[in-house]
């Protein structure tokens, strides 16, 4: 089985594993991780909401169905 390339994230993840960092950097570290991907999520939910052209109005029927 022929082993594929790193990726560049994995290249990345890999230079920060030769650092030791303190308890207060890695939450810090995951806080900066975490608002990454969560920007990335809400920028993508914005699309689908602005292509669907959903509303307010529609969140409040969906919420109210069940």
């Amino acid at each position: 089985m022929a082993s594929q390339p790193l990726t560049n994230v994995q290249e990345e993840l890999l230079k920060l594993y030769s650092q030791n960092l303190s308890p207060e950097e890695m939450k810090e570290l995951k806080s900066v991780l975490a608002k990454f991907f969560a920007s990335k999520a809400v920028k993508k939910a914005n699309e689908i909401w602005d292509e669907k052209k959903y509303s307010n109005n529609t969140m409040d029927t969906w919420l109210n169905e069940g």
